[in-house]
């Protein structure tokens, strides 16, 4: 069953106002649906394929499951021309969540502007929608460097800058038997793109349970329990194929444009090996004698090569638990979140 997207800015004040009309897109019996947010806070190159990831993933994984998605959008966040109208369309602003709840939520993360993310002047927006969805979410997924600003607010936990970036898609393994892993293998593969990581002892310190670390024990899944499941990905389980591909030429051009004084990184087990060789050595070339040549033939290479995409089932099958997990939570006899369906 198709995920329904609230495309009006109001559609989710019918939650609490009795004489508004719901959406005649949504389903015909919308009391048995799942209700999630979605708070997009990427920059504008990614602001519209972020949304789309996250509806494919959320299609993927609803199968049986109605699923109405209302999109959301930080105070703090600069907005460019084409994101800020794309957002004005279909986007309201996180200040409307304040008297109302939601079955879940998914809150994106962004390019840091500030070395302290309390610096950051989305931070005091973010950090009150943290306090709302631990009461008015059965379970909120956090991604990237929402996760690691969570854990800053809730524990103290300050992340860590890797001299290299940490790029690429990462083999992992299953460390949990929790609920949320349940149907995935042993052993499955998740694109990572950060500079950041946090350490694992301060996180089981602080109560939080590892689901699954990469081959060299990066952690990439964890969660913590309270009113609301934490889910806490490092990692990004809901990029495309070609995302990375994005983000590598993004970064080759910031390069040529004197915008970064290193050049970046081929992403790790992502290429293929005549593909990854032929980058390899136009890196080589671009460090000596930086041209426009050299930047059209990284272009063309890029253009030619072929993207598989190895972690979908099982991003899939974990987003598919965690439905599951809300709708069990949202049918058991606990408080059911007000005018939610």
């Amino acid at each position: 069953m198709p995920v329904i997207v609230d495309s009006s800015r109001s559609s989710h004040d019918c939650r609490g106002n009795p004489d508004r009309k719901p959406s005649s897109q949504l389903p015909e019996r919308p009391c048995r649906c799942v209700t999630i947010g979605l708070i997009n806070n990427m920059p504008e190159a990614a602001f519209k394929a972020t949304e789309r990831q996250f509806v494919s993933l959320l299609n993927a994984a609803s199968e049986g499951i109605p699923v109405r998605l209302s999109l959301y959008a930080l105070a703090g966040i600069p907005e460019t021309k084409s994101s800020g109208s794309h957002a004005g369309s279909r986007y309201s602003g996180v200040e409307t969540l304040w008297n109302t709840r939601l079955d879940g939520l998914i809150v994106t993360g962004r390019e840091p502007m500030s070395p302290d993310l309390r610096d950051e002047p989305y931070w005091e927006s973010f950090t009150k929608v943290l306090e709302w969805a631990r009461g008015n979410t059965y379970s909120t997924v956090w991604s990237c460097l929402a996760a690691h600003a969570a854990i800053l607010h809730m524990d103290g936990i300050g992340r860590r800058k890797s001299e290299e970036k940490y790029f690429g898609v990462f083999d992992c393994a299953r460390v949990s038997s929790h609920r949320l892993m349940a149907g995935t293998p042993p052993s499955f593969q998740v694109p990572h793109s950060r500079w950041n990581g946090v350490a694992e002892k301060e996180l089981t310190a602080c109560g939080y349970g590892m689901l699954a670390r990469t081959a060299d024990k990066e952690i990439d899944t964890f969660v913590k329990e309270g009113d609301s499941l934490f889910v806490f990905f490092q990692g990004h389980p809901e990029y495309e194929s070609d995302t990375l591909l994005r983000e590598y030429r993004r970064d080759v051009g910031r390069y040529f444009r004197h915008e970064m004084n290193t050049y970046p990184s081929i992403p790790r087990g992502y290429f293929d090996q005549r593909t990854e060789t032929t980058l390899a050595t136009l890196r080589e070339k671009a460090i000596s004698s930086p041209n426009k040549e050299i930047l059209a033939s990284i272009g063309t290479a890029l253009g030619k090569t072929t993207i598989e995409n190895p972690w979908h089932l099982t991003a899939g099958r974990i987003y598919r638990n965690w439905l599951e997990y809300i709708r069990e939570q949202k049918n058991a006899n606990l408080p059911r979140p007000v005018g939610a369906c």
